[in-house]
């Protein structure tokens, strides 16, 4: 067995790690026998040397089995699928996909995360419904998935602690943007679901982590890649974060977005496609469906029914929130207690140029955070949102903010406005690609 430094030297050097090397750390992120300053020094290695595909997914595989991973064979009588987002302002998906596939016949274990920076996190929407508690152990978890068809926790301890370990480490050593690190980051949490099958959305664009559309390409390469190494069939689409998702931003009010959604009451059009793309490839991968016409088509009938709704509200109840809360919303989710147009100063066709800065507009309000220990407002945030490409004129409502002050709301309406832009320009396409 190597010494931790001979492991890092052999990484600095540029050279590749053994899987034995890649076992051995991993064992050290969980019994320490890798101090803080070794595990960063590796990171920082790895950050700047970069890992092959066999590498990634040997660390991938080590980090998801230094915890437990959920084993469903005979258990449920269809596929086990999941979706991860790499983060964006607005991005709700989640919340409405995994009652949509279940209705279809799939089964979605989805551990989500909070939110930290600009991006929303899924864990604190579903936070924003009283009682709905994202703090499930393993064995309701498991008792939890055949009854209902999906299941959305918070990360539990139990699952990949290894890699909380490590985001903890590259998080104030500057190696959270290693595509190996971030790959295995999330892939070790994914695959620890016991997934037969996973589909990324992999943002780029103003919003997005990835700017790029090569980084964004990077990253879902490797992901699709390291995936599908380890034997889960992946396939990454690349989808445009150059604008919100939806009509609304901040916790409570996404909430309100899914079961407007789910209910039929309103589907904002790019928010709808990007939820049958994304679901219609579950399925197809998940070996559901043999088209991509005939998934959507399930889909949608998930929705018209009602069924996808109904295991929503299931899900909520069954995770200790209310059991009308599809019937009676508002008397549940907080509401802000100053709500303001926010108004075009000029006419013109409306594009966003900084959506990062929209998102931190929500964190300023209090709907995020800039801390993980921070307490968050779910009532604050957007709604009304208009989308990119559309016609405005002045004194036309862009937004409306919803605020614990009118100091509040009126340095959010000066920093909405400043990410907005009045003059004619093209609009990216809402899928870019498909990897995989």
């Amino acid at each position: 067995m190597a010494i931790p430094q001979e492991i890092i030297k052999s990484k600095r050097n540029g050279n590749a790690l053994t899987e034995a090397e890649i076992k051995q750390f991993v064992q050290g992120l969980t019994d320490d026998s890798f101090s803080d300053s070794q595990a960063a020094a590796l990171a920082m290695s790895i950050y700047l040397n970069g890992m092959s595909v066999p590498e990634t997914v040997a660390l991938t595989l080590a980090m998801r089995d230094s915890g437990t991973v959920l084993n469903w064979q005979g258990k449920l009588h269809g596929p086990v699928v999941d979706k991860h987002s790499t983060g964006g302002v607005g991005d709700k998906v989640t919340l409405m996909l995994a009652p949509m596939v279940a209705a279809c016949g799939a089964y979605m274990p989805s551990i989500a995360g909070r939110g930290l920076g600009h991006t929303g996190g899924t864990v604190d929407k579903l936070e924003a419904i009283p009682g709905y508690s994202c703090t499930q152990s393993l064995s309701r978890i498991q008792q939890l998935l055949p009854e209902l068809g999906c299941v959305i926790v918070g990360q539990s301890s139990e699952l990949a602690p290894a890699d909380r370990r490590l985001y903890g480490i590259r998080d104030v050593t500057a190696t959270v943007e290693s595509i190996p690190l971030i790959t295995a980051s999330i892939l070790s949490k994914k695959l620890s679901e016991g997934l037969d099958a996973l589909v990324m959305d992999v943002k780029v664009g103003n919003g997005a982590i990835m700017a790029t559309a090569n980084d964004a390409q990077a990253l879902a390469n490797s992901i699709v890649n390291t995936a599908s190494g380890a034997g889960v069939a992946t396939r990454a689409l690349i989808t445009d974060m150059n604008q919100i998702l939806g009509t609304t931003a901040g916790n409570a009010l996404e909430v309100i977005e899914t079961l407007d959604y789910l209910t039929g009451k309103y589907r904002e059009p790019r928010l709808h496609q990007l939820t049958l793309e994304l679901g219609a490839n579950m399925l197809l991968l998940g070996k559901l469906y043999q088209d991509k016409a005939s998934a959507i088509a399930a889909l949608e009938q998930s929705l018209s029914s009602g069924k996808a709704a109904d295991i929503f509200a299931k899900m909520v109840a069954a995770m200790g929130g209310p059991t009308d809360l599809l019937e009676r919303p508002t008397q549940y989710l907080a509401a802000a207690p100053v709500v303001m147009p926010i108004l075009a100063p000029q006419s013109g066709e409306l594009h966003y140029t900084n959506t990062v800065g929209l998102g931190m507009a929500v964190v300023r309000l209090g709907g995020g955070r800039s801390h993980p220990a921070q307490q968050i407002d779910p009532a604050v945030g957007f709604s009304a949102i208009v989308p990119a490409g559309t016609a405005v004129t002045a004194g036309q409502p862009l937004a409306m903010v919803h605020a614990a002050s009118v100091a509040a709301a009126t340095q959010a309406t000066q920093e909405y406005l400043a990410a907005c832009r009045f003059e004619a320009d093209n609009l990216m396409p809402l899928v870019h690609q498909q990897i995989g």
